[in-house]
């Protein structure tokens, strides 16, 4: 399970907007040097909302742990990127391979590569992301009064 502290800063029916801050990994990757996601962090893209459908209620401002499975993420990112791909180059190579009076390959690719686009919104369009929507784990135990607050705004 992937988790990710996080703050409610609005609420509604079935579901909570949570404010999370991807900040506190990077420091620990050895690979800091020489990553693209560390410098999108630090030109100001840290805070992310998040819809989170749950049944429980919550206040504003109060912490939460989210979580999305790592299977999810996986899947998520291979239809994504991996189907649009291996159809390009499925289109392709059906196209250089039949005898047409133009460039077929950079034709079949092109419609391969807008297939695996409708596919993918197709699908998303038909479980409306549920598989891929995050969820409450936990909530996290209220602070002290002069505790240090770890998502400050």
């Amino acid at each position: 399970m992937i988790e990710e502290h996080g703050r409610v800063v609005a609420r509604e029916p079935g579901a909570i907007w949570v404010e999370t801050v991807r900040a506190g990994v990077c420091d620990a990757c050895q690979a800091r040097k020489g990553c693209g996601h560390r410098l999108i962090n630090q030109s100001g893209g840290q805070r992310a909302r998040l819809r989170v459908l749950t049944p429980d209620t919550f206040q504003e401002g109060e912490e939460v742990v989210v979580g999305i499975p790592e299977g999810a993420l996986l899947r998520g990112a291979l239809w994504v990127y991996a189907l649009p791909l291996v159809l390009l180059f499925a289109g392709a190579l059906l196209g250089g391979a039949l005898p047409l009076p133009f460039d077929g390959a950079a034709l079949f690719g092109v419609l391969g590569l807008l297939l695996g686009f409708i596919i993918n919104r197709w699908r998303d369009h038909g479980d409306r992301g549920r598989a891929y929507q995050p969820t409450v784990l936990r909530r996290c135990p209220a602070r002290e009064e002069g505790a240090v607050r770890m998502l400050s705004p």
